[in-house]
């Protein structure tokens, strides 16, 4: 069966979606209160569990850190559009800096799209001369969070209704 069709049938199950539901509200939550939760036995439980990890549909369990109180007050987007030769120099240079978060390969004038942690405003000259070096850059600092990252939809199953948020309404500052 093609990985894709396999993907689509664990998704369908709705005491996968329900594991999944679970997990994403507590990714804490231990094996055997998922299962009392679920009605279903341990084992049980652990084995769908294995096979979400081993299909990736589950890639990995998160630390969710707070930027500010690491001493990373600010983020940015930066926007960078490379010169003729530099692709993959700028892909090997987003890699090798820990204040770059994310780096996303994009479509439109601009090839890529980072988000980049700042200790100040002051600091976003160093990270930017380097990737000038190598291209134009179009930045945006961060100036709140609306919508704070989060896990994509999951599927409905059948008569339930999608979970709401737990931080529904907040604002968080980056």
């Amino acid at each position: 069966m093609p990985k894709y069709l396999q993907l689509a049938e664990l998704v369908r199950d709705p005491r996968n979606v329900e594991l999944l539901t679970l997990l994403q509200d507590d990714p804490r939550m231990n094996v055997s209160e998922l299962a009392r939760r679920m009605g279903m036995s341990a084992p049980a439980v652990r084995e769908r569990l294995a096979r979400l990890e081993d299909a990736r549909v589950i890639q990995g369990y998160r630390l969710d850190l707070n930027a500010a109180a690491l001493g990373w007050p600010l983020q940015a987007y930066v926007r960078v559009r490379p010169m003729p030769g530099q692709l993959s120099k700028i892909t090997k240079l987003a890699a090798s800096m820990p204040q770059v978060a994310e780096c996303h390969r994009i479509t439109g004038e601009d090839c890529f799209i980072l988000r980049v942690y700042l200790e100040s405003v002051e600091t976003l000259d160093q990270v930017l001369d380097k990737f000038l070096a190598l291209g134009q850059t179009t930045t945006s600092l961060v100036q709140s969070t609306i919508v704070p990252s989060r896990t994509p939809p999951l599927p409905l199953a059948k008569g339930r209704k999608q979970p709401s948020s737990s931080s529904e309404g907040t604002l968080n500052a980056p």
